[in-house]
């Protein structure tokens, strides 16, 4: 794995737990040589979690669509940022870019984010993993939606079953790839 992109909110939240949180992926990923991919805002969760890869000499990609650039909210200390044209675009270059996706606590769009990778590896269009950081329990409600869906045969068993999810970073990131060292 070399590549993680994080959806995460543009917001900090309102416990210092997420960013702390942010912060702790960050050291994980720098620590396995992983570079994060995410949405390329200075703000939120966002910022914080670039700050903290890039403070632990870490790589970032940065993807994010010119209106938020317009809107000054682009991270300019990034290794790389790339400018699109729109959110589409957005998740399609940020998704070929990476070897997996973890969501962080977050809004509307972390969550059209996330369901989006879900709904393609269900389809069959990528095989790459997908996790949730559930700080403080903050998917419980969603999770438990999801199993009504599994119950309702919605969702299948084996899809819901593919989400990984935990409240620790390393352990989240150990069950969906092999970081014994071997790359």
């Amino acid at each position: 794995m070399k590549h993680l992109c994080v959806f995460c909110g543009s917001s900090p939240g309102a416990s210092v737990a997420y960013e702390t949180a942010a912060k702790t992926l960050a050291v994980t990923l720098v620590d396995h040589n992983i570079g994060l991919v995410y949405g390329g805002a200075s703000v939120g969760i966002m910022g914080t979690l670039a700050d903290a890869v890039l403070l632990r000499g870490g790589q970032v990609l940065g993807v994010i669509p010119q209106t938020l650039v317009d809107l000054e909210v682009a991270h300019d200390g990034l290794t790389e940022l790339k400018v699109v044209d729109n959110m589409h675009e957005r998740k399609a270059v940020m998704a070929d870019a990476a070897d997996g996706f973890v969501a962080l606590p977050g809004g509307l769009g972390t969550l059209e984010e996330l369901f989006e990778v879900l709904t393609w590896s269900q389809l069959g269009f990528h095989q790459k993993p997908s996790g949730l950081l559930n700080v403080e329990g903050y998917y419980d409600g969603l999770l438990t939606f999801l199993e009504y869906a599994v119950s309702e045969q919605f969702v299948s068993p084996v899809q819901l079953g593919a989400l990984h999810r935990d409240d620790d970073p390393s352990r989240l990131l150990a069950a969906m790839f092999d970081l014994s060292g071997r790359r």
